[in-house]
């Protein structure tokens, strides 16, 4: 018979001894042997003590913390949550901390069951490590009051309504330059008229007008003069040089900037005489193919497009699969469809690698139709190569889906969950006073995944996490 005190909110139990064995066992022994029952959901599972007091700082490994959901009808406890993912949090207790999602489960909805059971931190670092997904690590913040104002203006737009006049205005100037970059290649703006030169003898030699007379230079200029202000701003303000320069983002912006300078040197040298013309219009052609990754930077301030890259950033292995078998089909049907056209004087397969594009074109299911058998063997292989290809392309979409799935729920929490420490130059920050001895430290740091918690017991606060000393977690105030 099992009895629970409520009172004391601690799972009593009392046990009538069947022998003298029984009788003369430690209670405390008898206790964590003693099995309980939990309901997920209409789904009852059977466990002992001692296998849920491995962690007791779990949810249901500390008895005041589940003792909120013990049903005293039923004896025992209930839990409306997700019942496939509560094999794996069980089997989490049995081994001792192994996390294994069941393949049923998406991996977002697994993250939040492991989060309403306060599953420990390590364990769920593990998993996301695992499972391929990016760690949230706390974002450091420059120590200098200035510099900290001008880093949370640039590097992020929902700090303050002024942070985000500047993203829309960085946004306007890139939209300015793609399309200043579209526009200057049609053929009334490509072609113009060389200037007539009159030399000495009097005879008349063409000469191309000077590019800093041209509007769209003019337009790029100004563009530029935006760009440079901003990264000299950010790369002045950046709490870390050399992570400053890790960052894929800050490499686009240098990539965005570098071209109009080397294409500004090459004029400048043209016009002076000391370089090549043919050789210069080559160079240029790739310096402002360059200029088309400056569309990138719009990621900066799009979240949609920092999903897509941390899906496909996640999805590098299924990804890396897919063009693998891609690469073996392109192989096998190309050589097959040769053969099989071999006989046809008059077809377009001449060789193994010109049937290489043919391949490509048919297992992406593009089918541009300028390579296509004629022989009914050459039939039968290309439909068989269309069939390998659909498959091909569907095996890894589940997965890429489920990441994009897991990344676009992690940034719409992230966004409930936001918080910031916005400081106004020449004013003194006024820090929780929860800790007074690190009051003065708190605000060097950012990050946007902890929040602040309530514990069961009323009237009492606690943090999920132990920052180290100069990071700290609040809400966006302007003071």
């Amino acid at each position: 018979m099992t009895v629970v005190s409520r009172e004391s909110h601690d799972e009593t139990v009392v046990v009538t001894p069947l022998s003298q064995d029984a009788a003369d066992s430690d209670p405390a022994d008898q206790e964590r042997s003693e099995r309980l029952v939990i309901n997920v959901s209409g789904l009852r599972f059977e466990t002992q003590l001692k296998t849920l007091s491995r962690f007791p700082t779990t949810l249901l490994g500390d008895p005041r913390k589940r003792m909120r959901f013990f049903d005293p009808l039923r004896n025992e406890y209930f839990f409306d949550r997700n019942r496939p993912s509560f094999d794996a949090i069980l089997y989490y207790y049995q081994s001792g901390g192994r996390l294994r999602r069941p393949v049923s489960v998406p991996v977002d909805i697994f993250l939040e069951e492991l989060k309403f059971y306060e599953i420990d931190g390590e364990a769920v670092e593990l998993f996301r490590e695992d499972e391929g997904l990016a760690t949230e690590d706390d974002r450091p913040l420059p120590n200098n009051a200035y510099q900290r104002q001008f880093w949370l203006l640039f590097e992020y737009p929902e700090s303050s309504g002024p942070a985000r006049i500047i993203a829309i205005v960085s946004v306007m100037v890139i939209l300015i330059s793609i399309v200043i970059f579209c526009l200057e290649t049609l053929p009334e703006f490509r072609e113009v008229p060389p200037v007539p030169d009159n030399s000495a003898n009097g005879s008349a030699s063409g000469k191309a007008p000077s590019p800093f007379t041209d509007p769209f230079f003019m337009v790029e200029t100004l563009c530029i003069v935006w760009f440079s202000l901003e990264f000299t701003m950010r790369f002045l303000s950046c709490p870390s040089k050399p992570v400053f320069f890790k960052n894929i983002m800050n490499l686009i912006d240098v990539v965005a900037i570098a071209p109009y300078f080397i294409t500004l040197g090459l004029d400048l040298a043209e016009h002076q005489g000391s370089s090549q013309q043919a050789a210069s219009l080559a160079i240029l052609r790739v310096i402002r193919l360059v200029r088309v990754f400056r569309i990138f930077k719009l990621s900066r301030h799009s979240k949609g497009l920092q999903i897509l890259g941390q899906t496909l950033h996640a999805s590098l292995r299924e990804l890396g699969l897919l063009i693998f078998f891609l690469l073996i089909g392109v192989v096998l049907f190309s050589s097959s469809v040769y053969f099989a056209e071999a006989e046809d004087p008059e077809s377009g397969f001449s060789s193994i690698p010109d049937a290489f594009w043919w391949a490509v074109v048919t297992m992406t299911t593009v089918g541009y139709g300028d390579m296509c058998p004629s022989t009914i063997g050459g039939k039968f292989v290309g439909s068989l190569c269309a069939i390998a290809g659909v498959l091909t392309i569907a095996l890894p979409v589940p997965v890429i889906v489920s990441n994009f799935n897991y990344f676009y729920h992690r940034e719409n929490e992230e966004e409930d969950n936001l918080h910031y420490v916005h400081v106004t130059c020449g004013q003194q920050q006024q820090q929780p006073s929860f800790a007074e001895c690190d009051s003065d430290k708190s605000d060097l740091s950012l990050s946007k995944t902890e929040s602040y918690q309530e514990s069961d017991d009323p009237g009492t606060l606690t943090y999920p996490n132990i920052h180290p000393p100069g990071t700290y977690t609040g809400k966006l105030t302007d003071v």
